[in-house]
């Protein structure tokens, strides 16, 4: 069963104006009161995320380690005259493809449970040694405490169209006996009341708690740990119950 993120062009169907300026949004909200004018996206993928930033007066660079995904992610930045910074690298060694230091390295969508807890860990020593002093340390996560808890298998997403074809996407997950969960995602294209297309993909993760996220933290000294839901919005709902959250966390 193939990858998504080596289907940028399926992955990128979700995307939308609407869509792009929640993300700016979400990114004047870290901004405010904070001197961050360089950043570094260690997963940067296609750049849904992060190239708001771009348009808020910050240079921006990227990594990682599809060449797909990088691809799309300069076109969309050629495309609004955005100048940036791509590199294709493993994040768990970024650090030996940048060099000088950065107000901000981040990794964002939730890319680090990719790798085994251990090599997370090790990831955020890679970034942390790209960090300006008094810079910051960002992540964007899926809530696995909150997943691991509750062990639910489907989810619907409400359907989206790609011109006059919708596109009704589904995620299954399977809890497996190693610890890993295996997303199944599947996309099927319908157009006249008519399916045409069906694409399914695995990704599987390795799931990360957030007590040994805060603990790595701690250990390297970072301060001012701010952990809210993601993208940001107002919301009264505490933060254990959020399916996703991201960390910002300033170096001393």
């Amino acid at each position: 069963m193939g990858k998504l993120y080596d289907r940028a062009d399926i992955y990128d169907l979700i995307e939308s104006e609407s869509r792009y300026n929640v993300f700016k949004t979400h990114w004047e909200h870290i901004l405010h009161g904070r001197n961050i004018r360089t950043l570094l996206d260690v997963s940067i993928g296609s750049g849904s995320a992060t190239l708001p930033l771009a348009e808020l007066g910050v240079q921006l660079s990227g990594s990682d380690l599809s060449e797909n995904m990088l691809a799309n992610c300069r076109k969309k930045a050629e495309a609004r005259g955005f100048d940036i910074e791509l590199k294709c690298c493993d994040f768990r060694n970024v650090a030996d493809n940048f060099s000088g230091a950065f107000d901000c390295v981040a990794s964002t969508g939730n890319s680090l449970p990719y790798v085994s807890n251990e090599d997370v860990l090790k990831t955020l020593e890679q970034m942390d040694s790209l960090i300006k002093p008094g810079g910051y340390l960002y992540f964007e996560i899926r809530n696995w405490d909150k997943i691991l808890t509750d062990r639910k298998r489907f989810f619907p997403y409400a359907p989206f169209f790609d011109g006059d074809t919708r596109i009704n996407l589904t995620q299954i997950w399977d809890y497996n006996s190693d610890g890993t969960i295996t997303f199944n995602i599947m996309y099927v294209f319908e157009k006249d009341q008519r399916y045409v297309q069906m694409e399914v993909f695995e990704e599987r993760y390795n799931p990360i708690k957030y007590e040994v996220l805060l603990d790595k933290l701690h250990e390297m000294n970072y301060r001012n740990i701010e952990r809210t839901v993601c993208p940001f919005q107002k919301t009264d709902i505490p933060v254990d119950k959020l399916p996703w959250y991201y960390v910002l966390a300033q170096k001393p």
